[in-house]
């Protein structure tokens, strides 16, 4: 009667350590740093560029809490904070060259777009930027 019990109990552990390890691996990741994140539309409407080849983009670093990124124009960086458990996020105001361009008024929402933000959303490959529950602010493709 010993050994039935101690086969059920073993049976019963490595039933739910496997359940539990699918479960896990099917959870999609909320983890947008590290990656390149390519601007597709700004406060709800496809982005227009004179020159495609200055689309706007950013990445974010854990090593010093550092994104950077090209606004359309210029280059930009600053640090930033996150909770990825929450997915809220906050950029701090940075730097940025001060060059000027046909996609300027681009590069403006994109900047401004990016310090109002406090939350973001991942849906697949798409990110998107957003302040409190109002509308999204910019949406970004994973590149």
């Amino acid at each position: 009667m010993k050994s039935l019990y101690y086969y059920l109990s073993a049976l019963f552990l490595a039933v739910f350590l496997v359940s539990c390890q699918t479960q896990t691996a099917q959870k999609p990741t909320t983890d947008i740093t590290g990656k390149k994140w390519k601007l597709t539309e700004l406060n709800g409407k496809p982005i227009e560029l004179k020159d495609p080849k200055n689309n706007p983009y950013f990445k974010l670093n854990m090593d010093g809490m550092r994104y950077e990124g090209h606004a359309g124009c210029n280059g930009l960086g600053g640090t930033f904070e996150i909770k990825q458990d929450v997915m809220r996020i906050k950029f701090n105001q940075g730097m940025s060259t001060m060059m000027a361009c046909e996609d300027l008024d681009i590069e403006n929402q994109f900047t401004k777009a990016i310090l109002a933000a406090d939350n973001y959303s991942v849906n697949g490959n798409t990110l998107t930027l957003n302040k409190a529950r109002m509308a999204p602010l910019a949406k970004f493709v994973l590149e």
